[in-house]
């Protein structure tokens, strides 16, 4: 899943990005709201962490702008406007959730779990493949039933080939959408962690879901 985190103080924006990363989530950050504005109606989020007090668009004006474009996208707002009526304005305006700080991440991730659950646009909870299934609201992994246990990066690049499925994935493209990086030709890392993925998911199993197509790159289908 992948995450916006619009934030403009940077121990605040390193923190939740750290946290949703550690779940295996891809994380982008803006610190300001006119960057924000742009991720948001610009890029594929499943949920978006929104300050209110930004510079240049405060959050008030980027979620407007974000519900006359994207109605059904995923908003929780964050700020330290602790009072009724500023929680009554941004639930008015149309966010899914209001978050006071300071907060405990453990309570925002368990805010963006239960919007992502009832969130029309994202009924779509468990991504499948033969006998491999991801259930991504419990952030749970099996195949034949047996759960597997996934390093976060191991478990973001899983989720990156299930949303591709039968689709040849350049080394390049893998490394910009699951490590959010310019790939450098001499560089091994994309293949090391296909490696390192591939030994639970399909070495146990016997059966080959993870194939390698030489020079081209990775493709995640069943073959007979």
């Amino acid at each position: 899943m992948k995450i916006l985190i619009v934030e403009d103080e940077s121990k605040t924006a390193a923190f939740v990005k750290r946290g949703f990363t550690e779940e295996g989530f891809m994380a982008d950050v803006a610190t300001n709201g006119t960057d924000g504005l742009y991720l948001a109606l610009t890029g594929d989020y499943d949920v978006i962490v929104l300050d209110v007090m930004l510079p240049k668009q405060d959050g008030w004006q980027v979620l407007t702008e974000i519900r006359k474009y994207r109605t059904e996208q995923p908003v929780i707002l964050l700020t330290a406007l602790d009072s009724v009526s500023q929680r009554v304005k941004g639930l008015e305006m149309g966010a899914d959730d209001y978050l006071v700080k300071p907060f405990s991440f453990s309570e925002l991730y368990a805010r963006v779990r239960n919007v992502l659950r009832r969130t029309p646009a994202r009924q779509l909870e468990v991504l499948q493949l033969a006998d491999l299934d991801m259930d991504l609201l419990r952030h749970k992994v099996t195949r034949a039933g047996k759960i597997l246990d996934l390093a976060p990066q191991e478990y973001r690049l899983l989720e990156y080939l299930l949303r591709h499925p039968s689709e040849v994935l350049t080394r390049t493209r893998i490394a910009e959408q699951v490590w959010d990086m310019n790939f450098d030709g001499d560089s091994n890392v994309v293949d090391v962690a296909v490696r390192r993925l591939r030994r639970k998911v399909d070495d146990p199993s016997g059966s080959k879901l993870i194939h390698t197509l030489r020079g081209v790159g990775y493709i995640l289908e069943e073959w007979n």
